[in-house]
């Protein structure tokens, strides 16, 4: 019968339903409530809400959830109803067949009775096995895997293991794997044994079981309690009540039971616990051995004081860091926490050089100043004594001016008395001591090198003090490191002091300067002195310098040495930018105790220090081409009898190569090679060897010459033509030897002879013969004599028509022909085995091969032999000198700074004579400044014009030179 009210259509087949929607939801949080489980009623499967009411008539339609849930693919099938998408339906199918698992499977059983199913599972078991539905920890709280809900008891039900129950939906959609399912008895048709027939539905008879190996791998043996029945199963009594729900697997003593729940055994990792040895852990034993000593004292009456509770010197507070520590360490005046701090501090200012600031810890310069200071009472009587007052007129000598630094400290040192040291041998204290200040000066050395250090160094006066007394303590192999230590720190602070003449550490440099004896402290006192105020407004003036440490300084620039010689050039640099001193220069000059010319010439001679050299091609005439040949050349008779000794086809392939060469951009008419083909051949062949046809000869054309192929040129009048080969200009023998042409022109029309010889003395001899008029007598020898003697007589002049030679033509030729015959050997070619060298030495637009008049001047280059031959390019070379650039092509080295030089010398010079009265009349009779400008720099001229001309990057600075020099000569 219908229902009253209107029904979904997923109700339909729920035959009765009273209960609409809102009724159905009411009724379900009762029960859930009545049931102490939690009930999601906006339950979400891919983004997408699942009523429930619409999900519980689906299922119950398809029969309820323990039939969809045995028929394969069942809850995929729900899922399309519910559109939950195409991709990855079996883990939808799982999400949606939990919603309805944990929500309605359990109220199934009580809401059965309202819709009044004819089969009505959950009544059944109420009612009849008067069993209540699954408790919740086998239903709620366990996974939807798997069906049987109606059968499911505490009684029946084996909870799966980890291994099987693993959640990630494999079985979602009840595919029916009986290893994946909640265990449930399926009815099956045993047949006798011994019948032979087959199981009718579901599996067979389980086999024997078997015992899966399981190794162990506990670090204690265990004794394994298993059932004897798996061992040896037992047949089961199945009852008829059960006989079709029978399954196999939820058995705990069938084989596929064991098989489909069996897990490995969790492997345990040995434990081990290492033997505790002096070795390994020495802590415990001293404590141990502790509190045996304490037992055996106590023994003895012998207790000792507890110290329990009582902050113990260097526990409970770190204390200071180890910058701190140093610095308090060095200020103590502690000799044992002076080497402490001495000996870090040396590590940290190598290690932290670039973040160990002076600034960051007052008094830590001021300390290692002091330690440094020490030196001084190791080699003279004296302590040296920092003193900050402003008056120190009543203090010592050993009292050093810590406010404006001691002036007069170079006449205090010479007064002190010397300690003399036996035999440079050293007591075990004195070394410890200089080991000590040596580790001062180097940590002062090492934060010197950082730009804030250097600057708040300057600043201190008692340091100043100390480089002038290193650098004048007595010659000592035990302070030469701490001299070296000195320089260091004055090249790295000059550059922020300005010191005069009379300044004691500025002539303490360069005394150490004109001693020399050390190279690398050579190098440091020089860059020292060329900083001086280098970062001041001031200028260096290096006033002061002795003559006898430029010289020196001269000497050294020709040495071998480029770091040596830069150092030179940049004091040279900075003294010569100071017109006194280079009137200082000229004073000695004009006193023949100085000379500038080994200077002036060392600085022309260093401008291209170590410049590469290179070319630049300049083109002079464009190259000349051979021009094509207009006529096929004539074979010579002896090349022509060579040809005739071969057959066809091969004798017109090398009548071809003799007088064709192949030329890509050419081309010739195949009408005007097959006539001169048989213009050659047609009277020397004969029936034995006769002539090709047209269509073989223009064949073996292609053969003989690969690049060469028969074309037509289409048109009103088509042309037949072989592109690729063009005529020779003279021809080519068999064995590729090439033939000269005969040049010589007839007086009469201007005529080229025009024939052809293979062998320059051939061609000599034809000259001679038919063109000179001589001939030999009957001892084989040239009649020059005859031919002279009768030329005389008549009158006769004898010159050469050798193409346009005119050597003879200023004097109307010549009288004797065996001048005129020696001549013309100058215009045969060359074919011996040094032609080649020979042609590298001619001179350009002289072909190779040919002469030169002597009595003109003018070459045999006539148009013939340019036909002939071409000419090449003829190319202008012009050599460059290029010194170093740096990234922005600007010069830099040596040649910048001998330039430099040399314009501080061009510009101060007449600055330094106008300031000399007298000087100008003692220097060489040199009258005035034009005399001196000249006799000083005049020589140097051609080479900075060598200079400005090959090269590049010290062009400009050398063409200002040039006009300095100019204007101050012409003055």
């Amino acid at each position: 019968m219908a229902p009253a009210r209107a029904m979904d259509d997923s109700m339909e087949g729920v035959i009765g339903s009273p209960l609409d929607q809102r009724d159905f939801f009411e009724d379900l949080k009762a029960y859930h409530a009545e049931r102490g489980t939690n009930l999601d009623v906006n339950a979400r499967v891919n983004g997408k809400h699942i009523d429930l009411y619409t999900l519980f008539g689906v299922v119950n339609k398809k029969g309820g959830y323990d039939v969809v849930s045995a028929e394969k693919l069942a809850w995929r099938k729900v899922g399309q109803d519910f559109h939950l998408g195409q991709t990855n339906t079996a883990a939808y199918a799982f999400a949606l067949k939990t919603v309805y698992y944990k929500n309605l499977a359990q109220g199934s059983y009580h809401l059965m009775r309202y819709f009044q199913l004819t089969v009505l599972r959950a009544y059944e078991i109420k009612r009849i096995h008067n069993q209540e539905p699954p408790p919740r920890e086998i239903l709620e709280d366990i996974s939807a895997k798997g069906g049987d809900l109606l059968t499911r008891t505490l009684e029946n039900f084996r909870p799966p293991q980890s291994r099987d129950y693993t959640g990630n939906g494999n079985d979602s959609d009840g595919s029916g794997e009986e290893d994946r399912k909640t265990p449930k008895e399926e009815k099956m048709d045993l047949d006798e044994p011994g019948s032979g027939g087959r199981v009718t539905r579901g599996l067979r008879q389980a086999p024997p079981q078997r015992q899966l190996f399981q190794p162990d791998i506990s670090s204690s043996r265990q004794i394994r309690h298993t059932s004897s029945n798996v061992h040896s199963p037992q047949p089961l009594t199945q009852s008829t009540n059960n006989a079709y729900n029978y399954n196999p697997s939820s058995n705990p003593n069938s084989g596929s039971f064991s098989i489909a729940n069996y897990e490995p055994r969790i492997q345990v990792p040995l434990t081990l616990r290492p033997v505790l040895t002096p070795g390994n852990n020495p802590a415990m034993f001293r404590e141990k051995l502790k509190k045996i000593k304490e037992a055996q004292a106590a023994k003895l009456g012998k207790v000792p004081p507890s110290y329990k509770g009582m902050m113990l010197p260097g526990t409970g507070f770190d204390g200071p860091n180890i910058y701190v520590r140093t610095l308090l360490a060095l200020r103590s005046g502690i000799p044992g926490e002076q080497d402490y701090a001495l000996h870090h501090l040396v590590k940290i200012s190598h290690e932290r050089g670039d973040k160990y600031k002076f600034e960051a810890f007052p008094g830590l310069a001021e300390g290692l100043i002091e330690k440094a200071l020490e030196v001084g009472s190791l080699f003279y009587d004296v302590k040296w004594v920092i003193s900050y007052s402003d008056d120190l007129s009543d203090y010592d000598v050993n009292v050093l001016d810590g406010m404006n630094g001691t002036h007069d400290l170079l006449k205090r040192i010479s007064g002190l008395r010397h300690i003399s040291l036996h035999d440079e041998v050293e007591t075990e204290e004195h070394n410890r001591k200089l080991s000590k200040i040596n580790e001062a000066g180097l940590v002062i050395r090492n934060m010197s090198m950082l730009e804030d250090n250097a600057k708040y160094l300057s600043d201190q006066y008692p340091l100043r003090d100390f480089l002038t007394i290193a650098l004048n303590l007595p010659r000592n192999v035990a302070v030469v490191e701490l001299k070296h230590y000195a320089l260091d720190i004055a090249e790295q602070l000059t550059k922020y002091w300005s010191l005069d003449a009379s300044d004691p550490l500025y002539l303490s440099l360069l005394a150490y300067l004109n001693d020399g004896l050390d190279r690398g402290a050579t190098l440091t006192t020089l860059r020292a002195i060329s900083r001086i105020s280098m970062n001041l407004e001031d200028s260096n003036r290096l006033q002061g310098v002795p003559l006898s440490t430029i010289r020196q300084l001269c000497e050294w620039t020709l040495l071998d040495d480029e770091e040596l010689v830069a150092a030179c050039l940049d004091f040279f640099y900075q003294f010569t930018a100071m017109s006194e001193n280079v009137a200082f220069l000229l004073t000695h000059t004009a006193a023949g105790t100085f000379s500038f010319h080994p200077l002036v010439s060392q600085l022309g001679r260093l401008l291209l220090h170590n410049s590469q050299e290179s070319c630049s091609k300049r083109i002079v005439s464009q190259p000349v081409p051979v021009k094509s040949a207009t006529e096929i050349p004539m074979l010579p008779n002896d090349l022509l009898e060579q040809i005739m000794k071969y057959n066809e086809p091969d004798r017109s392939s090398h009548w071809l190569r003799a007088c064709f060469e192949e030329d890509p951009e050419s081309d010739i008419t195949q009408i005007a090679l097959w006539q001169a083909y048989q213009a050659r051949f047609t009277r020397l062949s004969s029936a034995q060897n006769p002539l090709l046809a047209a269509a073989e000869f223009i064949k073996n054309v292609s053969t003989t010459f690969p690049t060469a192929n028969a074309q037509v040129i289409s048109g009103v009048n088509p042309r037949f033509i072989i592109k690729g080969i063009r005529p020779r200009h003279v021809p080519m023998d068999t064995k590729g030897r090439v033939y000269s042409r005969c040049l010589w022109r007839a007086p009469e029309n201007g005529k080229a002879c025009g024939d052809f010889y293979l062998k320059p003395s051939d061609m000599w001899e034809h000259l001679i013969t038919f063109h000179v008029g001589l001939s030999k007598n009957e001892e084989s020898r040239w009649n020059f004599l005859e031919v002279k003697t009768a030329g005389a007589l008549n009158g006769q002049k004898f010159t050469c028509h050798w193409a346009s030679c005119q050597h003879f033509s200023a004097n109307g030729g010549s009288d004797d022909p065996y001048e005129v015959g020696m001549h013309i050997k100058m215009h045969l070619p060359d074919n011996s085995a040094m032609a080649a060298h020979r042609a590298k030495f001619n001179k350009p637009g002289v072909p190779d091969g040919s002469s030169r008049s002597v009595g003109s001047g003018k070459s045999d280059s006539s148009s013939d032999y340019v036909d002939l031959h071409g000419r090449p390019a003829v190319y202008d070379f012009f050599p460059w000198y290029n010194t170093a650039v740096d990234e922005r092509g600007d010069a830099v080295g040596l040649p910048l700074t001998s330039v430099l030089v040399l314009k501080n010398l061009t510009r101060n010079i007449p600055k330094a004579l106008d300031a000399l009265e007298g000087v100008s009349d003692r220097f060489a009779g040199a009258t005035g400044k034009k005399e001196w400008m000249e006799r000083l720099l005049g020589p140097i001229r051609p080479r900075l014009a060598f200079v400005l001309a090959h090269n590049h990057p010290l062009a400009t600075y050398v063409s200002d030179l040039i006009t300095a020099i100019e204007n101050g000569i012409e003055g």
